[in-house]
C-alpha cells in the first residue's frame, strides 16, 4: 500500500509552520499530502486550524505512512525520538533533518539497518513570509532526487542553495539560521532610540522596520556590497558619519562579529 502523504513532520514548532506555510501557500502540495505529530496538543492543533491538515501524537503513524519525512525536534532530544521509530523506515523514504549542528552521518548512525537518504538543512524564521534563507547539504546516501525534492520545500518559502562541504553548514546556522535575530536586536535598538529622542512609539515602529526592509532590498535588488552602499549614505560630516563613528567607537562591528563566531561554536558544540 503506498503512502497517504508525501511530508510527514516530526515536530510542529514554529520552525516547521513557516515550512509548512511555504508548502500550501505556494500550491507545493494540497492540505491532504501532509501530517504532523508533536507531543504538545497545542501544537498540534495549530497545525489542524490553520492549515487543515491532519495530526496526531504519534511519530511512527507519521513515518509508516509518508514518504518524506521533515525531522523538525530539538537535537538535544533527537537520538531518543527518533529511536522510537527507526526501524519503520523504508528505503524509498527520505528523511529531511532541520536540526541545528546534528550532521546527516550522526542521523545516518540512528539507522544501523538501513541506508538512511537523509538530507540537513538549515532554514530560518522568514520561511514564515516567504523571505526565508537554508542552506541545503545531501547526506552519503541521498541523491540527487532527493536533494531536489528538499530543495523544493525549501524554495517555497524563500530561497535555497547546494552546500556541498557539510563542514559549512555550523557557519551557515551561524549566519543565516540564527541571522533574522540579530536583525531584529538591532531593529529593537533603534525603535527604544527613536522613543527616546521624542518619536511616538507606532512612528518609532515603522520607520525602524520599514528601513530595515528597503536597506535588504536595495541589498539584493542593486548587487552593490553593504559597505559602498554604507558609503553611499555616509556624506563626510553628516548624521550618519556621526553615526557610524559612534559605532566604530563602541566597537559595534566587532560584537556582531563575535556573535557570529559564538552561534557557530554553538551550533559545533550541538553536534558533539
Amino acid at each position: 500500500m503506498k503512502p497517504q502523504y508525501e511530508v510527514g513532520v516530526i515536530g510542529a514548532g514554529n520552525a516547521a509552520e513557516g515550512i509548512v506555510h511555504g508548502l500550501l501557500r505556494n500550491s507545493v502540495l494540497l492540505d491532504d499530502r501532509i501530517i504532523a505529530s508533536d507531543p504538545d496538543a497545542a501544537r498540534r492543533r495549530v497545525f489542524a486550524d490553520r492549515f487543515h491538515i491532519d495530526v496526531t501524537a504519534d511519530n511512527r503513524e507519521v513515518v509508516a505512512n509518508s514518504y518524506l519525512l521533515l525531522l523538525a525536534v530539538k537535537p538535544q532530544v533527537y537520538r531518543s525520538v527518533v529511536a522510537r521509530f527507526a526501524d519503520l523506515l523504508r528505503e524509498d523514504q527520505v528523511v529531511v533533518s532541520i536540526m541545528a549542528g546534528v550532521s546527516t552521518h550522526a542521523l545516518e548512525a540512528c539507522f544501523p539497518n538501513i541506508r538512511a537518504r537523509v538530507v540537513r538543512v538549515m532554514p530560518n524564521l522568514a520561511s514564515h513570509v516567504g523571505a526565508g534563507m537554508a542552506g541545503v547539504c545531501p547526506g552519503r546516501h541521498a541523491g540527487e532526487a532527493d536533494l531536489l525534492r528538499a530543495q523544493r520545500i525549501f524554495d517555497a518559502g524563500g530561497k535555497s542553495i547546494h552546500i556541498e562541504d557539510e563542514a559549512l553548514m555550523d557557519a551557515v546556522t551561524a549566519v543565516s539560521g540564527t541571522g533574522p535575530a540579530y536583525y531584529y536586536f538591532f531593529t529593537e535598538a533603534i525603535v527604544e532610540a527613536a522613543r527616546q529622542i521624542g518619536l511616538p512609539p507606532q512612528f518609532a515602529d515603522l520607520l525602524a522596520k520599514q528601513t530595515c526592509l528597503g536597506a535588504a532590498r536595495m541589498m539584493l535588488e542593486t548587487g552593490e556590497p553593504p559597505d559602498v552602499l554604507r558609503e553611499k549614505v555616509t556624506s563626510p560630516g553628516g548624521t550618519t558619519a556621526a553615526a557610524m563613528k559612534s559605532l566604530t567607537q563602541q566597537k559595534a562591528f566587532e560584537a556582531i562579529v563575535a556573535a557570529v563566531r559564538a552561534a557557530f561554536e554553538r551550533s559545533r558544540e550541538l553536534g558533539s
